[in-house]
């Protein structure tokens, strides 16, 4: 029932899909951007339920999952996560990674819906001690296409893959282009 809400919803809107996501792959980083408003969640929603992605989850703080509205964002994909624990922030995702067999984590690599002077660097940490691909994925909101990228493993050259990235992201418009990431490109 909910897939068919979504693929009448994105009918009706007019998105479609650019690229192929590859189902092959269990475990991955999926970073998607440009990151400009809410609206990108409701996207999201879409494209997993369209797509079905059922092991594509999303982290939130932990007082997220608190009462009253904790089993909202648990059904809806999210895994609580610490940020003031002892561990750090990617050990904990690692080893939620190491614990599973199937996990597509959803990030956002700005870290905000705000204009960013540069990318957040913990997935891209993630997927390298995780041992797992990056897949990316930009929603653009001018094309209305969700556009997918062949997935890559972190490299040895952290600056010659945020290039790659962000060549990829550039030319992505989110719903307010001016806050989205050409600048960077």
């Amino acid at each position: 029932m909910t897939r068919l809400f979504w693929k009448v919803y994105m009918t009706l809107t007019g998105w479609k899909i650019s690229g192929r996501f590859p189902y092959e792959i269990k475990k991955a980083v999926i970073i998607v951007a440009p990151h400009t408003s809410w609206r990108d969640v409701v996207i999201g929603l879409m494209a997993r339920s369209v797509l079905q992605l059922k092991t594509a989850r999303f982290l939130g703080k932990k007082e997220l999952f608190d009462v009253p509205f904790g089993f909202f964002f648990r059904w809806m994909g999210g895994i609580p996560v610490d940020r003031f624990s002892k561990h750090n922030m990617v050990d904990q995702v690692v080893q939620l990674f190491n614990e599973t067999d199937a996990l597509l984590l959803g990030l956002s690599p700005e870290g905000t819906r705000g204009k960013v002077d540069r990318l957040r660097t913990g997935f891209y940490h993630i997927a390298k001690k995780a041992g797992v691909p990056i897949i990316m994925v930009g929603f653009d909101f001018k094309k209305k296409e969700i556009i997918f990228a062949e997935p890559f493993y972190a490299g040895d050259d952290e600056a010659i893959d945020f290039k790659h990235i962000i060549n990829f992201f550039a030319p992505v418009q989110g719903y307010h282009p001016e806050m989205g990431l050409g600048h960077l490109g």
